[in-house]
């Protein structure tokens, strides 16, 4: 009998807290907003879906409920507009939209009110939209569907870790923004990616044609573009945890191989070799050096862990889903343009040097293999870095 009661009372605590949460449920409802916009050719028009909690709580109603009466919304509809307003950013290319506020809906069904709105401008570039409707809440996610031609377009969800997004027309002005955003993404990362810049100067130290070192470039531009795309489109993914590493590790390799090129091809030939990064047909490598020379399959074999590299950063800038493939070709393209503006200048850079009275073949042998050897020394730190044997910087 004493079981059976502490059986009967296990069961009505269970019950009880069930209620207790139900409850606590019923009174913190899921934080979701909704955003629909529809694109038209003379402007557009959306509309707002709040909750009335999210709504009581910042009109300070103490029954959200109230506000599903129509009068009631009604009364407090311009104190919510003024609040929506402070924290809805919609804003093209060149100009911030100011939305135009119809009246208010209640909808009971999903104890929530409506805002519609319509803007007499239209997009024929880049939409951007900035919600951060509800930062009392930081669960609060806001729900965004985006429509063009009578067609759902681009569909996110907003909330305090990432409250921004942007839309791209399906205008030639919004193709011409996306590809030109993109490709300059892609030019600003090859250039402030001093990882990346050295493992091309690396490759490029040693010097020869402009046949081999054309082949040395594409090969690496060949290898991080087909990574990049796959772990772009979600295919291949690889843990930064093992690329970051694996790209000092491939500038420490570059390095060491340049020097034991550079030693081979002395024993060799019992003499200093040509310049390093010549300028033009007439320098080539030759002897042992050219018969070893594995650059070309160094730079697509490593190029394949550098664009998952660039590929971590592309994700971090969000590709647009109406314009995947064009987004995706810009940042290859932005890359490659950084990529050949730094090869152009080593170039022009060795052919003065070349020029200079005092130049001797000599000290270009050295400078190959000093240079060498910060390629390895900043490989290694690198390294040591991201596998946490030395503090971030």
């Amino acid at each position: 009998m004493a079981r059976r009661l502490a059986f009967l009372s296990q069961c009505l605590v269970v019950i009880a807290a069930s209620f207790g949460i139900a409850r606590l449920a019923a009174a913190h409802p899921a934080p979701f907003s909704y955003l629909d916009v529809y694109l038209e050719p003379e402007g557009l028009r959306g509309a707002l879906v709040i909750h009335d909690f999210d709504a009581a709580h910042e009109l300070g109603i103490e029954k959200p409920e109230s506000l599903l009466n129509a009068a009631v919304a009604r009364e407090h509809r311009a104190a919510l507009i003024r609040v929506i307003e402070a924290r809805l950013r919609l804003q093209t290319s060149d100009a911030t939209l100011q939305p135009r506020w119809g009246d208010i809906e209640t909808l009971t069904e999903r104890q929530s009110v409506l805002l519609p709105f319509s803007i007499d401008t239209p997009v024929r570039g880049r939409l951007d939209i900035d919600a951060r409707l509800f930062p009392y809440d930081p669960n609060h996610q806001t729900f965004i569907n985006i429509y063009e031609g009578g067609a759902l377009r681009q569909q996110a969800i907003l909330d305090s870790s990432a409250p921004a997004m942007q839309f791209y027309s399906g205008s030639l002005q919004g193709r011409w923004l996306l590809v030109s955003t993109f490709v300059r993404a892609g030019v600003h990362h090859i250039l402030i990616g001093p990882d990346h810049v050295l493992f091309l100067l690396g490759l490029l130290l040693l010097g020869g044609s402009l046949w081999r070192l054309a082949a040395i470039v594409t090969a690496f531009t060949i290898g991080h573009s087909v990574t990049l795309s796959l772990a772009a489109l979600n295919i291949v993914q690889l843990s930064p945890r093992l690329v970051e590493p694996a790209i000092a590790l491939s500038i420490i390799v570059v390095g060491v191989d340049n020097l034991l090129v550079s030693r081979q091809r002395k024993t060799a030939s019992g003499f200093p070799h040509p310049a390093p990064l010549p300028s033009g047909e007439g320098t080539q490598l030759s002897g042992a050096g050219a018969d070893r020379d594995l650059r070309t399959w160094m730079a697509g074999i490593f190029g394949l862990i550098h664009g998952f590299g660039f590929a971590a950063v592309l994700m971090e800038i969000g590709l647009p889903t109406e314009a995947l493939g064009w987004s995706l070709a810009a940042f290859n393209i932005g890359v490659e343009i950084g990529q050949l503006f730094i090869v152009m200048t080593l170039l022009a850079l060795a052919r003065l040097t070349t020029m200079l009275p005092a130049y001797r073949t000599a000290y270009a042998e050295r400078f190959l293999t000093l240079a060498s050897m910060g390629v390895i020394a900043a490989g290694v730190y690198w390294l040591a870095q991201r596998i946490g044997l030395t503090p971030a910087t």
